[in-house]
């Protein structure tokens, strides 16, 4: 397969998604946002799909899968996972498997690591030029691989089925005193919870504390509440304070 066109379908609330995606293809082809709903599409089979997605818990957010299952074909694929530096656990296997449901052939997959998007001084600054660096190299890898002579052969990734089981994070962010109703924040949430009309309040039924809200904030007027983030804080501390670095299956 010589030169195949990128199609990136990315998820990324808070950037490290879409930092590692940019990476990987040299910021060429099209990019599908899946914080957005996503109409259904046919990919062709000259395409290369690179699904990039942040891991939630050990599992890929529901709302990334159900709006990557509108893109649909028979030819090669990618799938990425993006974590905090604590595991990825089944989350490359849950993508890689949305993507095999979806008809593609998955040949390559990996795991990078982000700035935790609730405890930020948990893989601080990632992904950082040697992650870059890493994810550019895996991109060339994909194509030198789908370049051979022989059929690209499909990867086998870590992971466990039955999933293993997420609830969700059982606090969100909620707006301050600072917030100035610019509903920025809910113009940008990937599920509704934060109403136009009300941009301080958040719905915790729809909330998946992707702390993108938190992010964008340009008065930093939303926050999670002080004890949650310092209990998860601590935790991470101890589960996660050993840096890990990427890792490849092609």
């Amino acid at each position: 397969m010589n030169n195949p066109h990128w199609i990136s379908a990315v998820f990324s609330p808070t950037g490290g998604c879409a930092a590692i995606a940019k990476a990987i293809t040299g910021g060429q082809g099209q990019v599908v946002d899946l914080s957005l709903p996503v109409p259904h599409t046919p990919v062709p089979d000259s395409a290369l799909m690179l699904a990039v997605v942040p891991v939630f818990g050990g599992r890929v957010p529901a709302v990334a899968l159900e709006r990557l299952a509108a893109l649909q074909g028979s030819g090669p694929a990618a799938a990425v996972v993006v974590y905090g530096n604590r595991a990825y656990e089944d989350a490359l296997l849950e993508l890689t498997d949305s993507l095999t449901a979806g008809g593609f052939q998955v040949v390559g997959a990996a795991a990078f690591i982000a700035q935790h998007s609730i405890a930020p001084t948990i893989a601080q600054g990632r992904p950082d030029g040697a992650d870059l660096d890493n994810a550019a190299r895996f991109g060339q890898a994909l194509l030198d691989k789908l370049a051979g002579q022989a059929p690209a052969a499909p990867v086998t990734v870590p992971g466990n089925t039955p999933y293993k089981e997420w609830k969700g994070v059982p606090f969100h962010p909620s707006a301050g005193e600072t917030c100035i109703s610019c509903a920025l924040c809910a113009a940008r949430c990937p599920v509704g919870a934060i109403p136009t009309g009300q941009p301080n309040e958040t719905d915790p039924e729809r909330c998946m504390t992707c702390m993108r809200c938190v992010s964008l904030c340009p008065r930093k007027a939303r926050t999670i509440p002080a004890p949650a983030l310092q209990a998860t804080t601590a935790m991470l501390e101890e589960k996660a304070g050993t840096p890990r670095t990427p890792e490849w299956f092609l």
